[in-house]
């Protein structure tokens, strides 16, 4: 080999060496601290740095990006003397490198102290309901006290959240019982007050139902009146437009008469005693005037002239004679009536004894008498 080649290949080679050490690139959101002879002399941005070679030398290389740190659990003893563990995250950034590399000597343990020694300070002023209910109130002091005290070593906390909050076996169950005996109350009370708006709906039900049937057999009592009330007031009109007398109205008696003991509540009938001057009255109107009277043919005829001459409506109506055939045939009818009257009043008492003797198995037949 050429002894001109070996200083060109040593002096290339120092010459890329040189380079090397002089020039640094930093990454995007890195910062590094440089140190001339142990002693900080900057801190390089992101980008192309020059250096000199053998006196500047990388300290530090930091990470100026949002961080996030978890905590182990921490037991903390409430105001209540239970202990209770906290496991915490923080999110925090650096913004002054060389502050974070000479002013702390390891940030990341100085911050985890601060935060057990002040969630045992703002724990310790709480109840353990309280710890559970007041997590933005424990965040909000934690950040303030952090924020406060790394301020100086060049980071700032962002956000303190407490990740969780285990407090012992014992505490758990009791408040899995608590929480079961909340839930059964409000099942209770819910189903309690199901039960009476039921009632109540029903209640309302009920009363509008009876209401209304009450309102329907009203109405109906009315309009059943109102229609009694006429068919009564037709046929009284009727009976006086065609002026009835005694004996029609004793003919329409002694048809009703066999109608009182078709009922099947009657046990026992009581024959009126209009009735044998009902058939009296039945009888004298279709027999002969004259004989029950006892009067001379003369006076007969003044008589029949006299109430011919009251009687002058009646149109058409002929005379009865004592020895005409019209006259006999009225005295059948009467008889025949009266006879129908009596055995009708005679069926009518044995169907009402029989219905009498029905409903009374132990009681005597009654008497004929």
């Amino acid at each position: 080999m050429d002894p001109v080649v070996i200083p060109i290949l040593v002096a290339a080679i120092v010459v890329v060496f040189l380079v090397a050490a002089t020039v640094r690139i930093v990454p995007q959101a890195r910062r590094y601290n440089i140190e001339r002879f142990g002693r900080y002399r900057r801190t390089l941005q992101p980008g192309l740095n020059f250096v000199l070679p053998v006196a500047d030398r990388v300290n530090t290389k930091l990470d100026v990006r949002e961080q996030v740190y978890s905590s182990d659990p921490k037991p903390v003893i409430t105001e209540d003397n239970l202990v209770v563990n906290i496991d915490t995250v923080l999110y925090y950034q650096i913004t002054d490198p060389r502050a974070a590399a000479y002013e702390v000597a390891d940030y990341l343990h100085a911050i985890d102290q601060l935060t057990v020694t002040t969630l045992r300070n703002v724990i310790g002023s709480m109840d353990l309901e309280g710890t559970l209910t007041s997590r933005e109130e424990i965040n909000a002091r934690l950040r303030a006290v952090l924020d406060d005290a790394t301020g100086k070593w060049g980071i700032r906390v962002n956000r303190v959240e407490i990740k969780a909050i285990d407090p012992p076996n014992t505490i758990k169950e009791a408040m899995e019982k608590q929480m079961r005996a909340e839930r059964d109350k409000r099942a209770a009370i819910l189903h309690a007050e199901g039960e009476r708006q039921a009632k109540i709906l029903t209640a309302e039900g009920t009363k509008q139902k009876d209401i209304l049937e009450a309102q329907g057999t009203q109405q109906a009592m009315i309009l059943r009146a109102d229609g009694e009330s006429k068919a009564v007031e037709l046929v009284f009109q009727a009976v006086h437009r065609n002026n009835a007398d005694a004996k029609v109205l004793a003919y329409k008696y002694l048809e009703t008469l066999p109608h009182l003991a078709q009922s099947d509540n009657n046990t026992f009938w009581v024959i009126p005693g209009e009735l044998t001057e009902a058939i009296r009255t039945v009888t004298g109107a279709f027999g002969d005037r004259s004989a029950g009277t006892g009067l001379p043919p003369a006076a007969q005829r003044e008589d029949a002239t006299a109430g011919d001459a009251s009687d002058k409506d009646r149109v058409g109506a002929p005379e009865v004679e004592a020895n005409s055939t019209l006259a006999l045939d009225a005295v059948a009818a009467a008889d025949e009536a009266a006879k129908q009257a009596a055995v009708a009043v005679s069926d009518a008492k044995a169907e009402a004894e029989a219905a009498g003797e029905a409903r009374l198995p132990g009681r005597p037949p009654a008497s004929d008498t």
